[in-house]
C-alpha cells in the first residue's frame, strides 16, 4: 500500500531527530506534505533537507519553541498559509529526565517537564483546531509513554504528564464528536525506543549502551528495544483516512508490556 496520506499536510513538533524525525520521514514517503518543526531549527532545517531530496517540496522546516504559545499561532498560521491548509497535527515534542525520586526532585524539573510534554500539547490542539476541522477529516496524534499509563519509581513528573497527554487527548476527541467535526483525536504510548531518551538509563548504567539497554529490555516480553519506525508507523494509521472511526484512545508500542 502507498499514498497512504496523500494529499495531507501534517505538521510534526520535534521532528529534527529520534521519533519526530522518523515520523516525517515516513508521512513523506506516503504522500504526504510535512512540516518539520523544532527549537533545533538547523537540526530540523537539515531534516527537511535530507528529505527533499528524494521527495522534493514535501518537507520544509519552522524553528519551534513549543513551550511558546505566540510561536505556535505564528507556525500554525505559516504552515496553513505555505501549504493551503492543515490535516495532521503530531504533537511529539517531549522530554525526559534524570530518575529522581520526590525527596530529590525540584519544582524546576517539573515545571520544565510540565511545559515542554503537556502545556505544548495544549497550545498545538488550541492553534491547530480550526485549520484541521476545515481541512477535515483531519487527525490529531499525541505522544505519550507507557510511562503514562504505568508508573515507575524516579519518574514522578515525567509520568504525570504523560499521563496528562492521554487522559487530555481524550477529552479533545470528546469535544470534537460533541462539535460535529471530522477531527479525530489519539494518543501513543511507546516503550523504550532507541532516541535520545534513554540517555539517563545509559547514564546509570556507566555509559555502557548495551549494558542499558540489556536491563531494560528484561522487562518487555518481546525482549528488544523499539526502534522509532515501530512508532512512526502507528503515527501513519493514525494521520490516514484508515483510522476514520477510531478518536479518544490510545495505542501502546511496547513489546507486550503492559500485557504483563
Amino acid at each position: 500500500m502507498t499514498g497512504r496520506v496523500a494529499g495531507k499536510v501534517a505538521l510534526i513538533t520535534g521532528a529534527a531527530q529520534g521519533l519526530g524525525e522518523a515520523m516525517a520521514r515516513l508521512l513523506v514517503r506516503e504522500g504526504a506534505r510535512v512540516a518539520v518543526t523544532d527549537i533545533n531549527a538547523d537540526a530540523a532545517r537539515a531534516v527537511a533537507a535530507s528529505i527533499n531530496v528524494d521527495h522534493p517540496g514535501q518537507a520544509e522546516a519552522w524553528a519551534h519553541d513549543v513551550t511558546d504559545e505566540a510561536r505556535w499561532a505564528e507556525v500554525v498560521a505559516e504552515v496553513v498559509a505555505r501549504f493551503g491548509g492543515m490535516s495532521v497535527l503530531v504533537n511529539n515534542a517531549g522530554v525526559g529526565g534524570d530518575l529522581i525520586f520526590a525527596e530529590q526532585d525540584t519544582a524546576e524539573n517539573w515545571q520544565r517537564q510540565f511545559d515542554i510534554n503537556l502545556r505544548s500539547v495544549m497550545f498545538g490542539c488550541k492553534h491547530a483546531l480550526p485549520h484541521l476541522r476545515a481541512s477535515a477529516p483531519g487527525s490529531i496524534v499525541n505522544i505519550s509513554s507507557v510511562a503514562g499509563l504505568a508508573a515507575a519509581p524516579g519518574m514522578g513528573p515525567y509520568s504525570a504528564t504523560k499521563a496528562g497527554v492521554w487522559m487530555y487527548s481524550k477529552t479533545i476527541a470528546l469535544e470534537e464528536a460533541k462539535l460535529g467535526s471530522d477531527v479525530r483525536c489519539n494518543s501513543v504510548h511507546p516503550v523504550f525506543i532507541k532516541t535520545a531518551i534513554l540517555d539517563p538509563f545509559i547514564n546509570l548504567a556507566g555509559g555502557d549502551e548495551a549494558k542499558a539497554h540489556e536491563r531494560l529490555m528484561r522487562g518487555i516480553p518481546m525482549r528488544r528495544i523499539g526502534e522509532p519506525d515501530d512508532v512512526a508507523y502507528a503515527v501513519l494509521y493514525l494521520a490516514s483516512d484508515e483510522s476514520r472511526f477510531v478518536t479518544g484512545t490510545e495505542i501502546t508500542i511496547d513489546g507486550g508490556t503492559l500485557a504483563q
